[in-house]
């Protein structure tokens, strides 16, 4: 993709991070992108769509819950079915869940702690296309800032999942109790990808380093 196409960023009541992934899209990567109310069904015109933290309609039945049931997701639904590229971070992720794009469920935290800090991780891209920038087993440091995020899901689903390779960010240091360390997981396709740590808050070096700016920069083809 060059840097003239537009990036897909949607908007829910309760949303937090939408400016802060605009602000990596455009300030630090020149990407161009279009806010997505969460009414909205036209993603006319877009290349990637992005769903960012924060607290989706309050989170006020369980995150994500609620916010499935938008019909700006029936759009992305169908554009992830296309072949789009689809990033869910933290409160994203959440909903690519409850949304069946992605396995599995994000819950509370094991210590029932609001952890917010930089965590360790470990890159396996496998086919993901949002990690082709970086090298199988690569070491690399994004924060965090979740109290629902730790990822379960049935042992056998587990064994699945990492046999077709789709666990592709793994915590170093596990801080919440996700079974198998799962920080992030990838569709079969590989064209969507969610994960509980913030790539877009570690796109400069004063404020929280670069190692999240390749994962964008895979939008730049």
């Amino acid at each position: 993709m060059s840097a003239a196409r537009t990036i897909g960023i949607v908007v829910f009541p309760g949303s937090n991070c939408d400016r802060d992934v605009r602000w990596a899209l455009e300030g630090c990567l020149g990407l161009a992108t279009r806010f997505l109310w969460h009414e909205e069904t036209d993603l006319g015109g877009l290349d990637a769509v992005v769903i960012p933290g924060g607290f989706s309609y309050g989170d006020y039945l369980r995150c994500g819950a609620i916010a499935r049931f938008a019909p700006v997701l029936d759009a992305v639904r169908g554009f992830a079915a296309a072949g789009g590229p689809v990033l869910g971070i933290c409160n994203g992720f959440q909903v690519l869940t409850e949304m069946g794009l992605l396995p599995g469920a994000l819950t509370r935290n094991a210590r029932l702690h609001f952890l917010c800090e930089p965590s360790p991780l470990e890159v396996h891209p496998g086919r993901s296309q949002w990690l082709r920038g970086y090298g199988e087993g690569e070491s690399i440091v994004l924060p965090i800032a979740h109290g629902e995020g730790r990822f379960q899901c049935a042992p056998e689903e587990l064994a699945s999942l990492e046999a077709n390779g789709q666990v592709v960010l793994r915590y170093a240091a596990n801080p919440n109790g996700s079974v198998g360390d799962v920080a992030g997981l990838s569709n079969p396709a590989g064209n969507v990808l969610g994960l509980m740590p913030h790539p877009e808050r570690a796109c400069d070096p004063c404020t929280g380093g670069l190692d999240g700016r390749r994962l964008l920069a895979s939008l730049l083809g």
